[in-house]
């Protein structure tokens, strides 16, 4: 790579990137409390060596949400110490900044600020550990917000639709959009993406000379069926997205196939979990804008402590001892100790020549003893190395392998992705799911009895409006209806009745005879209601209640396979994930007696069959395959120096707005809106990786 004169030049933007710092995580302890500090120091002291234009933080700055006055104190000291000066800021903000820094009185960014002296800008989205809380919704980076040390942005107050409106940033000719959102409970958003209610804003000159960089602080690794957010959630017009809140360390930028964007993950700067993922050597990024094309560089931090974690299967060291063996315990530990002493000899030889290296390593060694072993005194074991380990205490993890279960075969695998795309595209509403559901389901589980339009009204009314005996009412009536035709008509084989039952409920479909019959099985369930005495429930209260419980959103992609939504309970009487509200009220339920009872009670094996009928899960059927693209190759150097440049091509122009446009984030047009980028060959082009074609390739 050539030097930093060719590459830095009043067109180019310095962007120091780093996430989840989580300072002040273990401060009280007597071996660890200063690593979190130490990392923050050389991360801004890195920004200052390097003359960046700011530092872009991905959430987490603080692992508390309310840091003590040693973390507030130290952080404030070490910004004012490197972020304020006399060296001038060479870019403008060309948007609407009281939108942007909307948590602060002083809606600005803090460089403007007559009263304050900042040289390198810090702009820091919010995370999970230092989100706004209380009736006033602040965070900790609104105290450095309004002490005019960082640029808080990223904040949705509306928990019903969220707007991302960029900071528009130029710096000579090149034009830098910087979208920021911060955390958000992965369960509402990933229901905001899925019901089309957030969306991106665009600048409505010149869309195709933007640089668009995003950054979120989400799961992206997924942990349950809504509990992350997908990178194909994201919009395509997107070029590189910064993503938080991962510790794992993948600051390579990797291409998404579907969506044209790169994704860079820096992971967090000091391991606050003793896992596989927080064992990376820890980066941080120094990406170089110019025009439409970027460059990324990945900076090692030295003042990381070590961390090294094996995996122990006790069973597959038989030549050595079993289960039987005399002694057993002391050669299990014998072994353990030989193996934490590898791992310490061997960050011993990677620390020589790196003083800024703490001198005690984090080490982890989880052992495996299934099959009959016994587990042994760790706080014995760990006595051996109380002054080589800064984590004598949690050397060795006892685990045992658990048991994988066989597949089941009526299992279906369901792709939530296409499904909730598909779902958002046509307003997720209960009814289409349902008639989709049946329109896919085999034939042995078709609605016999009930038409489509129905079964998804009542569910609907089950769903919005907590009307647990609709279901059951719709049913009932159906039964009751449908024997009184029987009879009139004098129907008796079992041919002749499914017969007359199909040609009596395709007569019905898209009629008014078939409204008028919800309708008032409807209004059956909601004289029920009333006279038990239930309260009606306030929809809007459930919304709301729906964003606290980790499990509301889980089952609601399976609506066309059960009877719940919204994480109301099953058939079986199941609560609502520990909420304490009752839900799932069917026809297995006792009712006040009245209304033909009887023949409620001959049918209730029918009324059964059929909510078994449809509850029973059957593979979605879906048409149309993803469009295949070609990626142009992408160099990624594993090493510590400077990663190759990522060349990108213009895309395909857009006809001029008017307005401020507003991109769903489930925008399935084809155009091209990614980024390619492509590695060029020519001598001549070494000495300035930005020089090279800028057209974009339409996908």
């Amino acid at each position: 790579m050539s030097s930093d004169n060719t590459l830095d030049d009043e067109d180019t933007f310095k962007i120091l990137i780093a996430t989840d710092i989580h300072l002040g995580y273990l401060e009280k302890d007597a071996i660890r409390g200063n690593d979190s500090y130490k990392t923050l120091d050389e991360i801004l002291k890195c920004a200052k060596t390097n003359q960046v234009d700011f530092i872009l933080l991905g959430g987490d700055l603080f692992h508390e949400n309310k840091p003590s006055r040693r973390c507030l104190h130290s952080c404030i000291t070490m910004l004012r110490k490197y972020c304020m000066g006399d060296s001038p800021v060479t870019y403008n903000i060309l948007s609407d900044q009281t939108v942007n820094f909307n948590t602060t009185q002083f809606p600005w960014v803090n460089y403007q600020d007559e009263n304050l002296n900042i040289s390198i800008p810090v702009f820091s989205v919010h995370g999970n550990h230092d989100d706004p809380t209380g009736a006033e919704g602040l965070c900790a980076l609104d105290l450095l917000s309004a002490s005019g040390l960082i640029n808080h942005f990223g904040h949705s107050h509306s928990v019903e639709r969220i707007e991302i409106s960029p900071i528009l940033l130029q710096k000579g000719s090149t034009k830098l959009a910087l979208y920021g959102l911060g955390s958000i409970p992965d369960e509402r958003l990933y229901r905001m993406f899925v019901n089309n209610q957030v969306s991106m804003l665009r600048p409505k000159e010149d869309q195709d000379e933007w640089f668009n960089l995003f950054t979120i602080h989400q799961n992206r690794s997924k942990h349950g069926p809504t509990n992350y957010i997908p990178e194909q959630f994201l919009d395509d017009f997107l070029d590189l997205v910064v993503w938080g809140h991962e510790h794992e360390c993948l600051i390579a930028p990797t291409r998404n196939e579907q969506q044209l964007f790169y994704v860079t993950q820096p992971g967090s700067s000091v391991a606050t979990s003793l896992s596989p993922g927080e064992a990376t050597k820890k980066h941080i990024g120094l990406l170089r804008v110019k025009g439409r094309k970027m460059n990324l560089q990945k900076i090692p931090l030295k003042t990381v402590r070590q961390f090294f974690i094996q995996d122990v299967v006790l069973a597959d060291f038989e030549e050595l001892f079993t289960p039987d063996t005399p002694q057993v315990t002391k050669k299990m530990e014998d072994l353990c100790y030989a193996k934490v002493s590898e791992m310490l000899d061997e960050a011993e030889r990677e620390r020589l020549g790196c003083p800024l290296t703490p001198e005690k390593p984090l080490i982890r060694l989880r052992v495996d003893y299934s099959g009959g072993f016994e587990t042994f005194n760790t706080s014995r074991f760990s006595q051996r190395f109380v002054d080589r380990v800064a984590n004598p205490k949690d050397i060795i993890h006892f685990l045992r392998r658990r048991e994988q279960k066989e597949n089941i075969k009526d299992e279906v695998n369901v792709d939530y992705g296409k499904l909730l795309k598909t779902a958002a595209i046509e307003g997720l509403r209960v009814e289409d799911l349902v008639k989709q559901y049946f329109e896919a389901a085999e034939q042995k589980v078709q609605l016999s009895l009930l038409t489509e339009h129905g079964m998804g009204k009542a569910i609907q009314e089950f769903v919005d409006k907590d009307e647990k005996d609709a279901i059951e009412e719709l049913i009932t009536y159906q039964l009751e209806k449908t024997q009184r035709h029987l009879l009139a008509r004098g129907v008796t084989t079992e041919q002749d009745i499914d017969t007359e039952v199909r040609l009596l409920r395709d007569s019905k479909k898209n009629t008014t005879e078939e409204e008028n019959e919800i309708r008032e099985a409807i209004n059956r369930a909601k004289a029920h209601r009333l006279e038990r005495g239930d309260d009606p429930v306030d929809p809007d209260m459930l919304g709301d209640l729906g964003d606290v419980a980790m499990d509301s959103d889980e089952d609601s992609v399976s609506l066309p396979a059960s009877t719940r939504g919204r994480g109301r309970g099953s058939r079986g009487g199941r609560g609502r994930g520990g909420r304490g509200r009752g839900r799932g009220a069917t026809a297995s339920e006792p009712k006040p007696a009245g209304r033909g009872r009887a023949q409620k009670s001959s049918a209730s094996a029918q009324s059964r069959s059929i909510l078994q009928a449809f509850q029973s899960t059957s593979q979605r059927s879906r048409t149309g395959a993803a469009p295949s693209f070609t990626a142009d190759d992408l160099t990624i150097d594993d090493s510590d120096e400077d990663i190759p440049v990522m060349k990108a091509t213009r895309p395909v122009p857009r006809p001029p707005s008017s307005s401020f446009p507003k991109y769903s984030s489930q925008s399935q047009s084809q155009s091209s809106r990614g980024v390619a980028f492509h590695d060029s060959d020519d001598d001549d082009e070494e000495d300035n990786p930005f020089k090279g074609p800028s057209h974009r390739s339409g996908r």
